[in-house]
């Protein structure tokens, strides 16, 4: 007997803006949104000296609007490369024309993190700025892009849930008749809304910024972990090598994240105290 569903799936165009045949959707407007918040976000932990050792911000108002550039980069070719070489490319190699339609959807969280990684290395370098404390500014604001990108997710009906009988279950468009888990609300909610609460915490109360890489650690950490419990709700991408018993290849990549968050953690705590300050 097939469940109800208590859930109905938002009938939501996912074409947000249509003026003859220039059209501008969702998807396109939550990454948008994503990296210009975060963008002003960053500005403002900048403009708060009391955040950083010394009272003295790790790069200048000017250097942040170059930031912006790169992580755009990050995002889109780093995120859409993800999705080819790490989930599916098996059809993408298929038909090599699908690579470059990035509105269609098909972004991976994954790919773009190792962008970013690969240049804030260069930023940092090519502007000699501490990179670790670039990646920390970063991280801050990435919970913002997180959540807009989980509902454009959600909009788009893709990266949906395995089927249920929970009452919480919605039928999508084209994820079968069978009720599933909603997962990029969850996603939404652990990796974008408590992600941000739970960075806030540590910038602006435990001043964490004040030791590079801390920030970092932390984020990464709870990636992963949020990132591994929606999975047990998340469809898992089919036939994925990775995919090795009763885990999922989102929860394989989420290892070494985690690994790494714990020595970011230990290094940074290693490093020199900051000395007393005030929250």
């Amino acid at each position: 007997m097939t469940p109800l569903a208590l859930l109905t799936y938002p009938d939501i165009n996912p074409v947000a803006i249509e003026y003859g045949p220039i059209s501008i959707k969702w998807y396109g407007l939550a990454y948008l949104a994503g990296l210009v918040l975060g963008w002003l976000y960053i500005r403002r932990l900048i403009s708060t000296p009391k955040l950083w050792l010394g009272d003295k911000p790790p790069m200048t108002l000017e250097r942040v609007d170059d930031l912006l550039l790169y992580m755009t980069g990050a995002v889109i070719i780093g995120g859409r490369l993800g999705q080819v070489l790490l989930y599916d490319p098996d059809f993408y190699f298929s038909n090599p024309a699908e690579i470059v339609k990035v509105w269609k959807g098909g972004m991976s969280f994954h790919g773009a993190l190792i962008a970013a990684g690969l240049l804030i290395l260069l930023f940092a370098r090519q502007f000699k700025v501490s990179a670790r404390s670039v990646m920390d500014l970063c991280c801050a604001a990435a919970p913002v892009g997180i959540f807009f990108g989980r509902i454009a997710n959600f909009i788009n009906s893709e990266h949906w849930g395995r089927t249920t009988t929970a009452a919480i279950g919605m039928v999508f468009p084209n994820g079968g008749p069978e009720p599933r888990h909603p997962s990029q609300l969850y996603e939404a909610v652990l990796e974008g809304l408590v992600m941000w609460f739970i960075i806030r915490f540590a910038t602006h109360r435990m001043l964490a910024l004040k030791r590079p890489g801390l920030v970092t650690g932390i984020w990464l950490i709870w990636y992963a972990i949020a990132r591994a419990t929606c999975e047990i709700f998340r469809e898992p991408e089919p036939d994925h090598i990775l995919n090795i018993g009763p885990f999922t290849a989102g929860q394989v990549y989420c290892l070494p994240m985690l690994l790494l968050g714990l020595y970011m953690v230990w290094s940074a705590r290693r490093s020199e105290a900051p000395g007393k300050v005030s929250a």
